[in-house]
C-alpha cells in the first residue's frame, strides 16, 4: 500500500470544496449543494485538468451536477497524496479557461404520437401546446451530468413556467430518442426505458450508440437547443442537421 485511509483532519469542512472519502477506493469533490452552472463549471474544469494531469492510480471520474466522483487505486496512490495533488489541481482549475463546450441543435417532433404528454403539460402550465413547444425550444440547456442510463444527457435549466412534477404513475416503457422533461430538469431517454417524465416529442438523435468508438454524444458543459420539425420530416432529413458548434 502506498498510503492508509483518510484522516480525520482531511475530511473536508463546512466550506467548499470539500474533499470526502467513499470507501477505501474513491472520493467525492463537493463543490456546493445547489443546481447551478457555476458549481458545475467548476466540477468540469477539475475533470479537465486532472484528465490532463495523467495522475498515476486514477481509475475513473464521474461528474455530476455538484460534484466530481474520484475512483483510485490505494495501491498506486495513497489517500493523503491524492488529496494533495487534488488541491494542488483544485488551484489550477480556478486559473483554466472557462470550459464552453460544444452547442448541439438536436431536431425534435413535438406532440402526438411521440409526445404523448404535451397536451397535459400545456395544460398543467396554464398554456396552449405551440406555447409549450416555444419555451422549451428557445432555450439553451446545459448538459449539467451524463448518466442514470447510457449516454442520457441531464439538461438544465427548464424554464419556470414549464416545471410540472414527475408523473404519479410512470409508464414501463418510454422509446428511445423520447425528450422528457420533469421538475427544473429536461432530457433525452438514449434507449426505451421505464419514466415518470413527461414526454413532449421524439428526436431520430441517439445519445447513445454502442458499436462507435465513442459511444456517448454528450459530454457535460456542452449545450442543447431543441428545434421543433414537422411529423413529414425523415429522419434522414432530421439528422442531416444536428449542427454542432465548438
Amino acid at each position: 500500500m502506498t498510503g492508509r485511509g483518510p484522516p480525520s483532519h482531511a475530511l473536508g469542512s463546512d466550506d467548499y470544496p470539500r474533499l470526502l472519502p467513499l470507501g477505501d477506493a474513491a472520493l467525492s469533490v463537493e463543490f456546493g449543494d445547489a443546481i447551478d452552472p457555476a458549481i458545475n463549471a467548476r466540477v468540469t474544469a477539475l475533470d479537465l485538468v486532472l484528465a490532463a494531469s495523467e495522475l498515476p492510480g486514477i481509475v475513473e471520474t464521474v461528474p455530476s451536477y455538484r460534484s466530481l466522483l474520484v475512483c483510485y487505486d490505494p495501491e498506486r496512490i495513497g489517500w493523503g497524496a491524492l488529496v494533495a495533488a487534488l488541491r494542488d489541481l483544485l488551484r489550477q482549475a480556478v486559473g483554466a479557461p472557462a470550459e464552453r463546450g460544444r452547442l448541439w441543435t438536436v431536431p425534435v417532433r413535438y406532440g402526438p404520437p411521440y409526445g404523448e404528454d404535451l397536451q397535459d403539460v400545456a395544460a398543467r402550465c396554464g398554456m396552449r401546446p405551440d406555447e409549450v413547444i416555444a419555451a422549451h425550444s428557445g432555450v439553451e440547456f446545459r448538459v449539467y451530468l451524463v448518466g442514470f442510463a447510457p449516454g442520457v444527457p441531464v439538461l438544465g435549466t427548464l424554464p419556470s413556467e414549464l416545471r410540472v412534477p414527475r408523473r404519479s404513475s410512470p409508464r414501463p416503457r418510454v422509446a428511445a430518442g423520447s425528450v422528457v422533461i420533469a421538475g427544473a430538469q429536461a432530457s433525452m431517454l438514449s434507449t426505451d426505458m421505464p419514466s415518470g417524465w413527461h414526454v413532449l416529442g421524439r428526436t431520430a438523435l441517439r445519445a447513445y450508440r454502442p458499436h462507435q468508438d465513442n459511444p456517448f454524444l454528450f459530454r457535460p458543459g456542452d449545450r442543447v437547443r431543441f428545434r421543433p420539425i414537422g411529423a413529414e420530416t425523415s429522419d434522414t432529413d432530421a439528422l442531416a442537421r444536428p449542427e454542432v458548434v465548438a
